[in-house]
């Protein structure tokens, strides 16, 4: 066995790597096969050391989060003789525990290389947000040249749109305020 830490290549484990509940997690199924277990050996492993595992550590999925899963990753349901739980999901740190339940060097090596991704992406996430904040300030910059565009169309459409005419003369029978009214007089 090879002692190198790349080896499972880190766009494999990054493609791995689901956002679930705001945490960064992997699951159980996928980890499993970068360990080169199977998924109920390492559930059983988690289950035997739970201590070590708390829940900021790993996380089980609800009914609509697996739905959401098998629809989207293709987890076999359990109807067709696949998974009859629900994924586990480990944070980072349920990743590095991890590795000292399996005891193996292969789960030593490729824990190793998810640690790094885990690291990679979090780089990757900050320069992404980098961006994004100097596209909000750009955006909020910008905002002002949009109303200052917005008041020169406006003037310009005032400018092109044809003159009033003279002003037409009412149509219909007034009454002037100032006239005295007409009083009827009697005979005495």
């Amino acid at each position: 066995m090879t002692k190198r830490a790349d080896l499972v290549p880190c766009e494999r484990i990054q493609r791995a790597i689901y956002l679930i509940r705001g945490e960064k997690v992997m699951l159980d199924a996928d980890l499993a096969a970068l360990y080169g277990v199977e998924t109920g050996a390492l559930n059983r492993a988690v289950k035997r050391n739970a201590d070590r595992f708390p829940a900021d550590f790993m996380l089980q999925l609800t009914a609509e989060e697996t739905e959401y899963l098998r629809c989207q990753t293709g987890i076999s349901s359990s109807g067709y003789g696949g998974r009859r739980y629900s994924a586990y999901a480990f944070t980072e740190q349920g990743v590095a525990m991890l590795s000292s339940v399996l005891r193996s060097d292969r789960a030593v090596q490729v824990n190793i290389a998810i640690m790094r991704a885990f690291v990679q992406l979090r780089q990757t996430l900050s320069t992404h947000g980098e961006l994004a904040r100097k596209l909000a300030g750009m955006e909020r910059r910008i905002e002002g040249h949009d109303t200052a565009i917005r008041s020169l169309f406006d003037a310009i459409r005032q400018l092109m749109a044809p003159p009033p005419g003279p002003p037409k003369p009412e149509i219909g029978f007034h009454v002037k305020e100032d006239a005295v009214p007409y009083r009827i007089k009697r005979k005495a």
